[in-house]
């Protein structure tokens, strides 16, 4: 019933492995993880990330993976998806970060990159890297709340769990009045309520993107806890945990 859910490995193999040896020493034990894009990125080994995703040792989970803004932006410049040669990534890294990126990844890989889902919807629940809207839709405490709300009936889900951001957190939002409406060919139709629960966004952290601190979250499907880990770690010196406190609004 408890779900481990990541983002943002970003090629850091060592942050990873000690992620998966927080999960393996959870006193809950964890039956599924998920790992919500950005597994690649230009700081790191991201051939020996995607080797290590896409073979999990013995007594180890199988991850349920998607695609996020790293592999995307990956695909496009290899000509498998995307708007043709990454503009977004020569934007913000230039001509230098696309040649890093495309070489850090053998043909086969980028492949099997391409065969991975957008996201998952699990009962009431969707996992994806940024929203139904992008990959790159980035979604934080601050982003106002009708926009979490449009989010979230995109999706038809009571639970959003994204990880563009790299942060922790979790947003509640009320609906008291929210209704939609769609017109077809026939016209106007009769408007849905949407307004009946409180629905959530949560932000899952960031495995890699800070060395030597990586975050993640633990999801109960029971009770609908969730609860924010913090994995500390080096090479050198192994590793410690704590919990965090969630973040709502």
């Amino acid at each position: 019933m408890h779900w481990a859910i990541l983002s943002g490995i970003e090629g850091n193999l060592a942050a990873y492995e000690a992620v998966l040896e927080n999960i393996q020493h959870q006193k809950q034990r964890v039956s599924a993880l998920f790992v919500l894009g950005d597994f690649v990125g230009l700081k790191g080994d991201n051939q020996a990330v995607v080797e290590r995703l896409r073979s999990p040792r013995p007594g180890e989970l199988t991850p349920h993976m998607c695609k996020g803004w790293w592999e995307n932006q990956c695909l496009s410049l290899n000509g498998l998806g995307g708007l043709p040669d990454a503009p977004e990534l020569m934007a913000r890294e230039g001509e230098y970060g696309a040649r890093v990126l495309r070489k850090s990844l053998c043909r086969e890989s980028v492949l099997w990159m391409r065969s991975l889902h957008f996201g998952y919807q699990k009962f009431d629940c969707l996992l994806t890297h940024g929203s139904t809207v992008s990959y790159a839709d980035e979604l934080t405490p601050e982003t106002p709340a009708i926009r979490l709300c449009d989010r979230l009936i995109r999706a038809d889900a009571s639970r959003l769990f994204c990880g563009r951001s790299g942060l922790t957190f979790e947003c509640e939002v009320f609906p008291n009045q929210l209704k939609s409406s769609v017109t077809t060919l026939d016209g106007p139709q009769e408007p849905v309520d949407h307004s009946k629960t409180p629905r959530r966004v949560i932000g899952v952290g960031s495995v890699g993107r800070t060395r030597g601190l990586a975050t993640y979250t633990l999801y109960h499907r029971g009770s609908h806890r969730v609860t924010f880990q913090t994995v500390r770690y080096s090479r050198a010196k192994g590793f410690a945990s704590s919990s965090t406190v969630k973040s709502r609004r």
